[in-house]
């Protein structure tokens, strides 16, 4: 289906690629939107022999610049300027285009536009025939200027595009040609300006973009009201009836919680998909979790940090060794939180001693108050062990194969390394007992 008259089209073929292939011309607005300045466009080097402009409006331009002078070798001379990269930042302003374009001579020329501006009444005329066809609004917002639109502003009276004879150049350089090739060049930009942006036209005829589109939305509104059928008259109520109290049916009772919490779907194994039976064992919690908020209005587990949560996923699968659901879970959550799976396995067995405050024990050494760690060297060495060396809340064998550490809620955690080696993991249960729960640790 072909789009409406006037509506915006989408930037597809010659005009699209070619936007693609230039550089973006990068504009500096200025603070009142009725000065801008474009910055220097580099050197084209694609060796393109088209069309300067591909947009109708932008070829409309060059045409315009064309019937000024018969001088084709000099027009030749600006459009090689033009894509040689000699013209300068471009700054535009209602009725007058300026820049510096380097010629032959060190000492570049300064090159002048000028084009009559609009008056207000044709202003007015021209905002309230596009404020009637929503497409030429819809048009312009896409940086584009429909055929329609022009015709628009014919109709009512207002030539849009310069017609021949309407561009009056000057330049600072002695060539009295008319226009000279710095002139040219100057043209032949704004005619790649014009082809990404039509409302540099619109700013040279008087208007800036900002001040134009509001005054279109403005005029837009008033004119869809205008034409909007009247609302049929409805009955009104007094304030103070609207406000009296009304009474409000009870809410019904909810529905009653099951009793356990419900099984998710099993999940078919795909290509390239998670894991489900690791998908399945997620499934599970969140709905333990969704039944106990039912059940007591609380989740205990809210204040687990992403860390603590994934160590708590983890453990609580399968505890006698890894099946291949267990290891495909663990490079999941690993994955997720920044770590790798021999981290996790560690955690986890930190979580299974004594969930958040074991694994806060694995991770973060503190320096305990006097107290039960002081006391717990002489009961060791009472016991027959051997001198065990502290560092903040550690307490290590010298042979560095055993090691209690005390946690934050005055328990002993025991921890186990190969003899030598600085690689500690979590053993036995915990206990208030620095002696029994060195015992248990060594099998004693």
């Amino acid at each position: 289906m072909s789009p409406a008259p006037g509506a915006a089209r989408p930037a597809s073929g010659p005009l699209a690629a070619r936007r693609d292939a230039r550089p973006a011309a990068r504009s500096r607005p200025g603070p009142d939107d009725l000065r801008r300045t474009f910055e220097a466009v580099p050197a084209r080097t694609s060796g393109e022999d088209g069309p300067f402009a591909e947009s109708w409006w932008g070829r409309a331009w060059v045409a315009a610049l064309e019937s000024l002078s018969m001088d084709a070798p000099r027009l030749a001379r600006g459009r090689a300027y033009a894509d040689g990269g000699h013209v300068a930042a471009i700054t535009v302003t209602p009725g007058h285009v300026v820049a510096y374009v380097h010629g032959s001579r060190p000492r570049p020329y300064r090159a002048e536009l000028r084009l009559r501006t609009f008056a207000d009444a044709d202003w007015d005329t021209l905002l309230d025939a596009v404020a009637a066809r929503p497409g030429h609004l819809a048009a312009l917002l896409a940086k584009e200027m429909p055929h329609s639109l022009a015709e628009t502003a014919t109709t009512a009276g207002i030539t849009l595009l310069p017609a021949p004879g309407d561009l009056d150049p000057a330049c600072t350089c002695p060539d009295r040609g008319r226009p000279c090739k710095h002139v040219a060049a100057l043209c032949y930009q704004m005619a790649l300006l014009l082809d990404t942006d039509p409302f540099v036209l619109l700013l040279l005829r008087g208007r800036g973009e900002r001040a134009l589109l509001e005054e279109l939305g403005r005029r837009n509104a008033a004119h869809s009201a205008r034409e909007r059928p009247a609302a049929p008259d409805t009955p009104s109520v007094p304030a103070k009836e609207a406000l009296a109290g009304r009474f409000l049916p009870p809410l019904p009772a909810p529905f009653p919680v099951e009793p356990h919490p419900g099984r998710p779907p099993a999940c078919p194994a795909l290509p390239g998909a998670r894991d489900p039976l690791a998908l399945d064992q997620l499934a599970t919690d969140a709905a333990a979790r969704a039944h106990a908020l039912l059940t007591t209005g609380r989740d205990p587990l809210a204040g687990l940090t992403a860390w603590q949560d994934a160590v708590r996923l983890a453990a609580a699968g399968p505890t006698a060794g890894l099946t291949a659901t267990t290891r495909a879970l663990y490079r999941e959550l690993a994955s997720a939180t920044g770590r790798n799976t021999t981290d996790l396995a560690r955690a986890v067995a930190a979580w299974r001693q004594g969930e958040a405050e074991g694994l806060a024990v694995l991770e973060t050494p503190w320096d305990p108050p006097a107290g039960p760690f002081d006391r717990a060297r002489p009961a060791l060495a009472a016991a027959g062990f051997p001198r065990f060396q502290p560092w903040r809340n550690h307490l290590t064998h010298p042979g560095h194969a055993f090691q209690l550490r005390f946690g934050r809620d005055g328990r002993w955690y025991g921890y186990e390394s190969d003899p030598g080696e600085d690689d500690w993991w979590p053993r036995a249960a915990p206990g208030r007992d620095p002696v029994t729960t060195l015992l248990e640790l060594t099998g004693g």
